[in-house]
């Protein structure tokens, strides 16, 4: 088994609950499987968390198990410091080259997919647009996932800890004295569109529109959506949790418009629609044939399916239609002579939508209001988007001279 990547260990959320431990397994790795198994179904309200989650405890298990060759609930601190070592530098048959499912169908019955690695070795967006393809001797692990690993073990273990079958929290000793992540020094970078792009991308949604409304009117909502309301692309997506209906527009007594939505955490929070906003939406629609706002008993899905009935189900379908508008909008400023701006545009995702309307939000609204909107559970969350200090400190910096004139 230590020269061949290992089997799959968790079905997605909808199938976990009918899961049990693999066959091969011994009885202490029984226990340790039902006890992910019920670690991982508490976070059945995000689909996106319970991925993460189950991304970081799978792999702990088969590393656990294979190399130390112990339980879960006998590592201790020396055990995280090799864990750690091996995620960074993980054996070859343990890295993939593309993401495939878990799980595959075969002779009707789901069954571990032997294409699927614990690791993935990737490339930036615009090297894969250049054509440049990952290897596995360059995979690398980033300062985020290290994090997530702390993160989500240091929650696992103290979940066994409650459970009592564990007595310590390994992850947290390591913590302590940990050599693994760096510490930044002022605000984090957030990701997002300068005003350039963003006005080339929006432009861009509303040609589209133009030239083809039965395919891209919906598209132009769900890119002012995504901006104006700082929507995720999970608040876009129908799910067994939620979906998106056009009723969760709606008017208070006070005749102002909100939007109510499901966000991280399976939080529900009302956003308030601007008047642009509100524009945007009577033009959706009158596209759709619809009055222009919408009634409280009005259950129409926002975003349907082009082909069918019902609301989009696919994450992976929204960011094929956002990219979409971001490669028509990088050929548009390659047309202009802007090629560095479109160059960092091709790095550009769907969640940078959500950043750049905070970014800009920041600029004129009460951070309150803007935290409040966004769903932050924070105002410290929100004032990594105020960027106005960093201006001012690059400006002050902007005409230091190196060498006096003579």
């Amino acid at each position: 088994m230590l020269n061949q990547s290992p089997l799959p260990l968790f079905d997605s959320l909808e199938y976990i609950s009918e899961q049990s431990s693999p066959s091969t397994a011994t009885s202490a790795h029984t226990t340790d499987f039902q006890k992910a198994k019920l670690f991982l179904e508490s976070y059945n309200g995000s689909e996106a968390t319970f991925n993460a989650y189950r991304r970081e405890v799978e792999r702990l298990l088969h590393w656990s198990w294979l190399y130390p060759k112990k339980s879960v609930k006998d590592l201790r601190r020396e055990d995280i410091v090799a864990y750690l070592a091996f995620c960074q530098s993980p054996p070859a048959h343990w890295i993939g080259l593309k993401k495939v499912p878990r799980f595959i169908v075969k002779n009707t019955e789901r069954v571990s997919n032997p294409e699927w690695h614990p690791f993935v070795a990737t490339v930036s967006k615009s090297a894969h647009r250049k054509g440049i393809a990952p290897e596995i001797k360059n995979y690398a692990l980033s300062q985020v996932a290290l994090k997530e690993i702390f993160a989500i073990l240091g929650s696992f273990f103290n979940f066994l800890i409650q459970e009592e079958y564990t007595e310590i929290n390994p992850v947290a000793h390591v913590r302590q004295k940990n050599k693994y992540l760096r510490r930044h020094q002022g605000k984090p970078r957030i990701r997002r569109l300068s005003e350039l792009q963003w006005g080339y991308v929006i432009e861009t949604a509303e040609k589209l529109a133009a030239e083809e409304p039965a395919q891209h009117e919906r598209t132009l909502f769900m890119m002012t959506s995504l901006y104006a309301m700082y929507l995720r692309i999970s608040e876009l997506a129908a799910s067994e949790r939620w979906s998106p209906k056009m009723s969760d527009f709606f008017r208070d007594h006070d005749g102002l418009w909100w939007f109510t939505t499901v966000g991280k955490g399976n939080k529900e929070r009302q956003i308030s629609v601007s008047n642009a906003m509100l524009d945007a939406l009577k033009r959706y629609r009158q596209f759709l044939n619809l009055t222009p706002l919408p009634s409280p008993a009005d259950a129409s899905p926002i975003f349907g399916k082009t082909k069918g009935k019902g609301p989009i189900t696919s994450t992976s379908y929204i960011r094929k239609i956002v990219q979409r508008c971001f490669d028509e909008a990088i050929a548009r400023m390659k047309a202009d002579g802007l090629h560095e701006d479109s160059e960092n545009l091709t790095e550009a995702t769907v969640h940078w939508l959500r950043h750049t309307g905070i970014s800009e939000d920041v600029k004129i609204r009460p951070r309150e209001h803007v935290r409040d909107d966004a769903g932050h559970s924070s105002s410290a969350i929100t004032d990594k988007y105020i960027d106005v200090e960093l201006r001012a400190r690059h400006k002050s910096a902007r005409d230091k001279i190196i060498k006096q004139p003579v």
